[in-house]
């Protein structure tokens, strides 16, 4: 059969400039569809139903290859739904009067948060003047120097009361600094001898001493009885004392509350409604009372340096009322900037901090709407995954200290008081972290019950085209770039098309593209020296060269060893046993098509068909799935009344490297059977395409890159006309090859063909018929299937020729008693009859 090669028209689909409805993209409306958005329609249907679907486990999960705009829709989109949403509260933390270690969480309408902390700066400074004032008045004055008159005639007239009674015992009270001690008294004799008024003084502790044992235990029977006395109004003193202070606690107090009263009413009426706030207020109020004395001194003195921490207000979350919810992008997700972290200062080597330290994270910010993470950055960070997890599951957030948890001694800190959560977590990854999540985590399930998936291509048709054309003229404006104009718009399609890998659809690749359109805005100002209104077609392919020729460089050093003969790939003439494979080398940002040159020995054995790379391990799972398939082949084929007796081994010649990929499988089977038949094969055509075991040519991937690689060696060694690459039928509506290759081929210089058997590949390399099958299993005479059988039956009975010839060869000798020198034995050891035993040696008994 006649194998035709495919039309210049079938290897590149166009689009005609004058089928766009205007002459540049400033003619284009912008159309509904988000900013860079075309051909998701899944993800976006999922992203909708997972904003407005209530209940808690209902967060995102987006999926997509990087560059896929999945990042920059889900921001959009969340953006746009936030705004329909009301603002959440703000978020302060309070000093916690009881429990100084844990402070208080509260909340207030959104932007009222700034309020509140203004308000306790100006509450604190009307404090200050308010209380300062109240005990610079008389009134207090005067009110606590009559109690503290009223004590001190009481307690006077107590103390004269008992020094009477110790006089009346003849004591005399004395204050010392260890208290009151009762002294002895004793008459004083006139010098005179003169009768007179009785004077008494204070013993001495000589006397005391001289005094007999009976007088001394008087006075201290006496002295017990007057310390008694004396206690008992002390204490009374005390009591006064005590009730003294207690007066003027009461008198200060209420001078106080007085003073503040009005000060504290003004700050708590907006917050009236807000009990928890409203008792924090009425604590505050207390312990103002109880602190009234620093206040009073920091009035007083400037230079006083009083701590009045505790009565301001941490603003931890602030949003703003008009703004909406947030969306918050956590870009760097570490678990202190997601659940925020407890800041220390140094003080002269030490570390300190309160509940002003406290700071929020990402957590903290996005509540009440939106977090965005990248999936992969949360994994990699220490403990974030699992924060989310625990925020998730219990609908809160606490603010705590790895250290305190994993450090080897444990610090003390603050335990700020947790945070109601309600958000919902965007989580953006790849498909694979995502089926990861799945198989690794039984909670990821219950957590993230939405996915959306980014699809990389999208169907091109009319209608997508248009689509195409409005994102493009989205992004021109949003970038500030030139108006492309219709033929430039057409080379993206077509650009697009080439990305996808296929005719009948266009990438969506949103990265890509952005780069492809700015890149072209900026030569069509280098090419035309900043002249150009509009980018045209050209401007456009430059870029895509130019880019393409940043990346090539060793594209260009194996094209010179290719040059320089280093490298052989035969280009014309016929050779048995040798073909040219085609392969991709992939460097992640550039790839290209490759040639091999494959060779292929037969030869007689049994071993079967023998993948050099194989052997020596470098080759994968994939390949050698081919190479299987292809000995299974040739037993479908030829052995179905004989059984195959051969060896044959197969290599890529000059690799030194891994090879993976089954597409040279129907290259090798090419090569093996042209060694087999002993046709030889056209150098000039190159081959790609899989084969299964009934020998239909299946597709293969980079089809354009292995087209275009093989054409550039042919256009350095010359082109004939007679030379190309032949493909897999199904991969004709794959091909998007550049415009040089379809012009060659346009001109006849230049080949491409569509082939879907190895019947039509073999008859395409060799010139000759495939060959059927007859009744009686023969093929076809001079066919190739017919030449590759005759010579296995052929390698088969001279292998049983050869075998028999040798086994009569042994069995004369053996007749004759002649030895062949390979069967002499080093030792002439005695064999073992099967039973334990050797002939010639009895049983050793015990």
């Amino acid at each position: 059969m006649k194998i035709k090669s495919l039309s210049a028209d079938k290897l590149r689909r166009t689009k005609s400039p004058a089928s766009w409805k205007f002459k540049d993209t400033d003619a284009i409306s912008p159309g509904r569809k988000p900013l860079g958005l075309i051909g998701q329609e899944r993800a976006v249907e999922a992203m909708e139903f997972g904003l407005v679907v209530p209940g808690r486990g209902y967060n995102i999960f987006v999926t997509g290859q990087p560059g896929s705009g999945r990042t920059s829709y889900a921001l959009e989109r969340l953006k746009d739904r936030a705004r329909s949403l009301p603002a959440p509260e703000d978020w302060l933390y309070l000093y916690n009067f009881d429990d100084p270690g844990e402070p208080l969480a509260m909340s207030v309408p959104a932007g009222r948060g700034k309020g509140l902390v203004a308000t306790l700066e100006a509450l604190l400074n009307d404090l200050k003047v308010a209380i300062s004032k109240a005990f610079e008045q008389s009134q207090y004055e005067d009110t606590r120097a009559q109690h503290v008159k009223e004590f001190q005639e009481k307690a006077g007239t107590i103390m004269d009361e008992l020094r009477a009674e110790a006089a009346k015992h003849q004591f005399s009270l004395k204050r010392t600094p260890q208290g009151f001690v009762n002294v002895p008294l004793v008459e004083e004799k006139n010098k005179k001898g003169k009768k007179g008024k009785k004077a008494l003084r204070e013993i001495t502790p000589e006397e005391f001493e001289a005094l007999d044992e009976k007088a001394q235990r008087r006075y201290q029977v006496l002295s017990e009885e007057v310390s008694q006395r004396t206690l008992l109004g002390l204490r009374r003193i005390r009591d006064m004392e005590k009730e003294l202070k207690e007066r003027v606690g009461r008198l200060e107090s209420e001078i106080c509350r007085a003073a503040i009263a009005p000060c504290l009413a003004d700050a708590c009426e907006p917050y009236r409604d807000n009990k928890p706030l409203s008792d924090w207020f009425a604590r505050m109020a207390e312990d103002v009372i109880d602190n009234f004395g620093a206040f009073v001194t920091a009035a007083r003195e400037e230079s006083a340096e009083v701590d009045f921490s505790r009565y301001q207000a941490n603003l931890f979350v602030c949003n703003d009322p008009r703004g909406g919810a947030p969306v918050i992008w956590e870009t760097n997700p570490t678990y202190y900037n997601l659940s925020g972290k407890v800041e220390y200062e140094s003080r002269q080597g030490y570390l300190y901090t309160d509940f002003r330290r406290v700071v929020a994270g990402a957590f903290h910010r996005a509540n009440g709407g939106f977090l965005v993470l990248d999936a992969e950055k949360a994994l990699m960070n220490f403990m974030s995954w699992e924060a989310i997890k625990r925020l998730l599951r219990t609908g809160e957030a606490a603010i705590e200290n790895l250290g305190e948890q994993y450090g080897a001694v444990p610090v003390s800190s603050l335990r700020p008081g947790p945070i109601p959560m309600s958000l919902k977590i965007v989580m953006v990854g790849s498909p694979y972290i995502y089926e990861l999540l799945q198989y690794y985590d039984p909670e990821f399930r219950k957590l993230f019950k939405i996915k959306a998936c980014f699809d990389v291509d999208m169907p091109r048709n009319a209608r997508t085209e248009l689509q195409m054309a409005r994102c493009v003229a989205g992004v021109i404006r949003r970038e500030g770039l030139r108006p492309f104009g219709a033929e430039a718009l057409s080379e993206v399609v077509e650009w697009a098309s080439r990305e996808a890998g296929d005719q009948d659809l266009l990438s969506v690749e949103m990265g890509r593209l952005r780069e492809l359109l700015v890149e072209s805005n900026a030569w069509a100002g280098v090419m035309t020296k900043g002249r150009a209104a509009l980018v045209a077609r050209e401007h456009v392919r430059k870029a895509v060269e130019h880019k393409i020729y940043r990346s090539s460089l060793y594209q260009e050093k194996l094209t010179r060893a290719f040059q320089d003969g280093v490298i052989r790939v035969d280009t014309s003439g016929e050779a048995v046993g040798q073909i040219n494979g085609l392969s991709i080398i992939d460097l992640t940002d550039h790839r290209f098509g490759h040639p091999s040159r494959i060779t292929a020995n037969v030869f007689m054995g049994r071993e079967g068909v023998v993948n050099i790379e194989r052997e020596v391990r470098m080759t994968g799972p994939i390949h050698n799935k081919g190479l299987m398939i292809l000995s299974s082949y040739l037993g479908r084929m030829y052995a179905q009344d004989m059984p195959l007796a051969l060896s044959a081994r197969i290599t890529f010649e000059q690799n030194y490297g891994g090879i993976e990929g089954d597409s040279a499988s129907s290259t090798e089977l090419y090569c093996l059977l042209s060694a087999l038949s002993g046709l030889p094969l056209k150098q000039g055509v190159a081959v790609t395409g899989s084969v299964d075991q009934f020998g239909n040519v299946q597709p293969i991937g980079g089809v354009n890159e292995k087209i275009e690689g093989f054409y550039e060696y042919c256009k350095l060694a010359g082109l004939t006309g007679e030379q190309g690459v032949m493909i897999p039928a199904v991969n004709a509506r794959h091909l998007m090859l550049s415009e040089e290759v379809v012009e060659a081929v346009r001109q006849g210089r230049f080949s491409v063909w569509a082939v879907s058997s190895i019947d039509e590949g073999i008859e395409l390399l060799t010139g000759v018929k495939a060959g059927r099958p007859r009744r009686d299993g023969a093929y076809t005479k001079g066919s190739v299937h017919g030449l590759v059988k005759a010579r296995l039956r052929k390698m088969l009975e001279d292998s049983a020729r050869l075998e028999k010839d040798l086994g009569d060869e042994d069995r004369q000798r053996t007749r004759h008693g002649v030895r062949h020198p390979d069967d002499e034995e080093e030792e002439d050891e005695p064999k073992d009859d099967g039973r334990g035993r050797t002939p010639g040696r009895g049983r050793r008994g015990r």
